[in-house]
């Protein structure tokens, strides 16, 4: 298993790293796919219950934004620590305090300021990635990273707390996320080793704030950073908007809803997106590091997501309470989420030398973006066009992000200006894969042994 990940570009240093990613987001995931169904029957409307993700996703946004940076100024494994003991401790406010008084605002405002832990978590290690893996075997890495943010998002976080509930009631195991959480946080403190270069060393604080302020200024200044970022938030919008919508319209009957499910089969259901992108998150990076970045995140990822997008809603209408037809509509979701891992490695090419932190934190700020723009959809179109319309706008959307990839050409390492493959890319790739391996091995070992104190 070990060589298999060292073939796909992931080094041995980072392995832990990759777990503890899939740890922590187990316990992240735990209420997604149930969350707004449990607002509206605690009595608040659907429309409250999708605003509390939506912002959510906005201080998600934020998140994202500053966590490329700071990781490289501050380094990785201390913004990692910090936004995991911010998750924690706001979690506990959440569940402790904030859903017993049901007090919307109080709700809203301590659910959307955990938004900001996970990001800072997880993207922080997306620069540890690129400081550790070679350009030429990102976008497979990239994709392993995915494999373990979908392991832990959707496949434990989905499937654990469907045979939970039915037990113990959605309360409680809301709380059964804590223990995934603090498991990830520890393994990030032990074995998360210390970035090779720390960018903020030596700057004032002014400098500093000019760092950080360049994620975002990047998108006003490199255009095709700008389109690879609106693709970026594209492609998940149904990864955060069905799980806000599906819900209520699979298991109740508000705004028009068809209530043909449990709540438990529906998170069975959904959880098969995730347990698809186990194998095609590696596989997508893998396939696109060999045959080109930009044409199977066309093909595969925005066409196929437009089609998933209808297939959701109408999939209920035409067969009725058919688990193995969701199902395949869940499978043709999860194949299309997967097929965009190359984004990063494109934009951090477009930023050039010395801006590649810039380039990641354009990145998870989209990523974050999507975290909101995914149920803010839902939030303000529901009540107006219905599950239908709002299924039609994602596809809308994917259709955009189609004709946007027709804008980046990147200059892929092995291929020429017509993106077609050099023969002999793949010789020369295995021998400067050898060559990084052993120039690498020394300094990593000395990084190890440093986070270990």
């Amino acid at each position: 298993m070990i060589k298999l990940l060292e073939r796909l570009g992931v080094p041995r240093t980072l392995m832990l790293g990759f777990l503890a990613v899939a740890i922590f987001m187990t316990g992240d995931g735990f209420e997604l796919t149930f969350l707004s169904k449990f607002m509206v029957d605690q009595g608040f409307t659907s429309s409250q219950a999708s605003l509390l993700v939506t912002v959510y996703g906005l201080f998600a946004a934020f998140g994202g934004w500053s966590a490329g940076v700071l990781a490289e100024m501050f380094g990785a494994r201390k913004v990692m620590m910090f936004g995991a003991c911010w998750w924690i401790g706001v979690h506990l406010l959440f569940l402790g305090v904030a859903i017993p008084s049901h007090i919307y605002p109080l709700i809203l405002g301590l659910y959307a300021i955990r938004g900001i832990g996970y990001p800072l978590f997880i993207y922080s290690f997306v620069v540890l990635m690129a400081q550790y893996i070679s350009p030429s075997r990102l976008a497979s890495a990239t994709g392993f990273f995915w494999t373990c943010f979908s392991l832990g998002i959707g496949v434990f976080g989905a499937y654990l707390p469907s045979f939970i509930m039915p037990v113990f009631g959605e309360y409680k195991t809301f709380w059964f996320a804590l223990p995934f959480s603090i498991v990830g946080t520890l393994m990030c403190f032990f074995f998360v080793p210390k970035n090779k270069v720390v960018k903020g060393e030596g700057l004032s604080r002014k400098e500093q704030l000019k760092e950080l302020t360049e994620g975002a200024t990047i998108l006003f200044t490199n255009r095709k950073i700008l389109i690879c970022a609106i693709i970026r938030i594209i492609n998940n919008l149904l990864l955060y908007g069905f799980p806000v919508i599906m819900p209520l319209y699979l298991c109740t009957t508000h705004n028009g809803g068809i209530n043909i499910f449990k709540t438990e089969e529906w998170m069975r259901i959904w959880g098969f997106v995730f347990v698809v992108t186990l194998i095609f998150n590696t596989f997508w990076g893998w396939f696109m590091d060999r045959f080109g970045w930009v044409w199977p995140m066309r093909w595969f990822g925005c066409a196929v997501l437009a089609v998933g997008s209808v297939a959701f809603y109408y999939i209920p209408q035409w067969f009725g309470a058919n688990a193995l037809m969701m199902i395949i509509a869940s499978i043709i979701v999860g194949i299309g989420t997967c097929a965009f891992s190359s984004l990063p490695t494109i934009m951090t090419l477009y930023a050039g030398e010395g801006k590649q932190g810039a380039a990641l934190s354009a990145y998870n700020l989209a990523a974050g973006l999507t975290t909101f723009a995914g149920p803010g959809i839902a939030t303000i179109l529901l009540p107006v066009i219905g599950y239908g319309g709002v299924c039609w706008t994602y596809a809308a959307l994917y259709v955009l992000a189609f004709v946007l990839t027709l804008f980046i050409r990147p200059k892929q390492p092995g291929f020429d200006e017509h993106g077609l493959r050099v023969k002999s890319a793949k010789k020369s790739e295995q021998s400067a894969e050898v060559a990084s391996q052993t120039a690498s091995e020394a300094p990593v070992a000395v990084e190890s042994s440093e986070a270990a104190h």
